[in-house]
């Protein structure tokens, strides 16, 4: 199975080399704009390849990437270029929206003619609202957003920090954008079965939950404060959705796609498979986080319009 990746900068190389040690797919296509560049990234990680489980990494063009089961998109210009980096900032990685989207609307038509047939998996930021881009330039193509699956994943890690488990143990979803106005679900959190209003640690919930979505909300300037890029999380993260696809695992997971409901992309518990999401499953919520989700799924189509 091919994967190609459209944009190899930071977070394009990571994930090739995510999807490399992962052995998700069997062919994996780097398209740059600076070809150079693409070249340069592959013939460093076909080194390190010899050690992993076959694959063939090779720099290409668009119409290399024909054929391909899935193909993501890594262009465009990250949050510290393009000044997304205040936390005080309501607007967040909506910033960069204008920029990200008038490369998407060169990018993606190539996409659509050289693989007509693949899933489009937007990693760029702001994702949800770009891949709202994507879906007025190819309504008919597959399309996912990495969405909040990363913040569920740190949801979970700085939970299980504060409550001293194992982050596995830890069942906790943050839904809608990938974005400042993300909803964090505590009203259906669990510890392996058992609801977090009922551990000791709830007498000062009030306190746990403003720590750890101060946490999670803000994990990518934090990171980006100390290295200049967030690259690690959402390439690991990137391969792991490839890894559905191609198998088509039917695996349930908080992931981007088109929301009629809601009139955008955004976040919500879904099946995913060889054509991307299967089905979106509802969970249950209170009427606040209700309020909030629309509330955030108003933030990506004010951002979209």
């Amino acid at each position: 199975m091919k994967v190609g990746i459209v944009g190899a900068g930071a977070v394009g190389s990571a994930c090739l080399l995510s999807l490399a040690i992962r052995g998700v797919a069997r062919e994996i296509i780097l398209v740059n704009r600076n070809k150079k560049r693409a070249e340069g990234v592959v013939t460093d990680a076909r080194y390190g390849s010899v050690l992993l489980p076959a694959v063939d990494l090779r720099a290409g063009d668009f119409h290399d990437l024909a054929g391909a089961a899935l193909v993501m998109i890594t262009a465009g210009i990250n949050e510290k270029t393009g000044g997304a980096t205040d936390r005080n900032d309501p607007k967040g990685r909506l910033r960069l929206l204008k920029t990200n989207g008038d490369i998407y609307r060169q990018i993606v038509p190539e996409i659509v003619k050289a693989a007509p047939e693949a899933v489009i998996l937007v990693v760029t930021d702001p994702p949800d609202a770009l891949a709202d881009v994507v879906h007025t330039i190819a309504p008919a193509a597959p399309l996912l957003s990495t969405g909040t699956y990363l913040d569920s994943l740190r949801f979970r890690f700085h939970l299980a920090r504060k409550l001293n488990v194992n982050p596995a143990s830890v069942d906790a979803l943050v839904l809608g954008e990938h974005g400042t106005s993300q909803v964090f679900l505590w009203s259906s959190v669990r510890i392996s079965g058992v609801p977090l209003a009922s551990l000791p640690e709830a007498k000062e919930l009030q306190k746990l939950q403003d720590e750890v979505e101060r946490e999670v909300r803000y994990a990518n300037i934090t990171i980006i404060e100390g290295t200049g890029a967030s690259v690690y999380g959402i390439s690991v993260v990137s391969a792991r959705i490839a890894e559905m696809v191609l198998r088509d695992e039917r695996t349930v997971i908080p992931i981007g796609s088109f929301n009629k409901d809601f009139g955008a992309t955004l976040s919500l518990p879904s099946i995913v498979g060889r054509h991307g999401v299967e089905r979106i499953l509802l969970p249950e919520m209170s009427q606040r986080e209700r309020e909030l989700l629309d509330k955030s799924a108003s933030s990506i189509r004010n951002a979209a319009a």
